[in-house]
């Protein structure tokens, strides 16, 4: 189809205010944006339906707000999240409290951005299935009662699934060696549910909010399963980001996504579905000092040397 001198120079005016236009975003984007991509990822302590769901969400609010591109990736499990920071295929991940401070200590200079309102004072919960015989705990004193009970964490990883469960048993006097036969490790908190439910384990310890998630959305028989004892609290989840986010974003870039964090508010569709999904009213500011006492209990059970 040939075209005529005027439809050419009108297509030619057309092509050169597009190319301006697409120069001026990128221009007004921030320095590196255009060929960095910000791959943020996370523990997976729940199934990947939801992670999906939530860090896809997640990715999209933190594009627009921070005009980058930023893309979710997921892993197969805790140690792989670790592992995936330090080497510098994830720049952004949310952690438990345990893996948080794992990976600060592989990666020098990785800071603690953020936690939630709930992690700053966490728990976990000790749930048991009702064929057991078990019955709610007066005291930590009785977790004792698990003693020959068959039972499970969660990832071998986990803080609220595994490293603070074990701690308060030791305080109690009971070893993972005294349960029946060796204590299973689901992979994630929704499975302990549906493995103590299903009465494959007698009893289990998971993340607290976790749970109550789960009772919310319908998903536990509180026929066949329910809470035995709550942990004392402390401290858990948080966002670490790597050293060297400001070199390939622009100046101040690390300090524009915590605060893109932090001031997360329940006032979109898509806002409101993300700290919902993460069982939250807002993210406070957190810091490495916040979980020293994780560390203590971390290298006393012998997963930080």
């Amino acid at each position: 189809m040939a075209f005529t001198m005027s439809q050419r120079r009108t297509a030619k005016r057309r092509t050169v205010a597009v190319t301006g236009l697409a120069l001026l975003g990128a221009l007004s984007m921030p320095a590196g944006a255009l060929a960095e991509t910000l791959r943020i990822g996370a523990i997976p302590d729940q199934n990947p339906e939801r992670l999906n769901r939530l860090y896809g969400a997640l990715s999209s609010e933190l594009s627009e707000t921070l005009g980058v591109s930023v893309r979710y990736v997921p892993v197969s499990n805790y140690p792989a999240a670790v592992s995936a920071f330090r080497t510098g295929a994830l720049d952004l991940v949310w952690f438990g409290g345990l893996t948080g401070v794992q990976a600060r200590l592989q990666t020098p200079g990785a800071r603690v951005l953020a936690q939630r309102d709930i992690d700053a004072k966490f728990t976990s919960v000790f749930i048991a299935n009702g064929a057991s015989g078990l019955r709610p705990l007066k005291s930590q004193d009785q977790l004792k009662r698990l003693r020959g009970k068959r039972f499970t964490f969660g990832s071998e990883s986990s803080t609220s699934g595994r490293l603070m469960p074990q701690h308060f048993l030791a305080q109690a006097g009971v070893t993972p060696n005294q349960f029946q036969g060796r204590p299973g490790f689901s992979g994630s908190h929704d499975a302990t549910i549906a493995m103590v439910q299903s009465g494959a384990y007698d009893a289990g310890a998971l993340n607290s909010q976790v749970w109550k998630a789960q009772v919310k959305e319908g998903r536990v028989d509180p026929a066949k399963v329910s809470v035995i004892w709550t942990t004392p609290t402390y401290v858990d989840y948080h966002w670490v980001a790597r050293p060297d986010l400001n070199q390939r974003f622009g100046k101040g870039f690390t300090k524009r996504l915590k605060t893109a964090l932090i001031e997360l508010r329940p006032d979109t569709a898509r806002r409101r579905t993300i700290l919902d999904l993460f069982g939250a009213a807002k993210f406070i500011p957190a810091q490495k000092a916040d979980y020293a006492a994780i560390e203590q209990v971390g290298r006393e059970l012998g997963k930080i040397r």
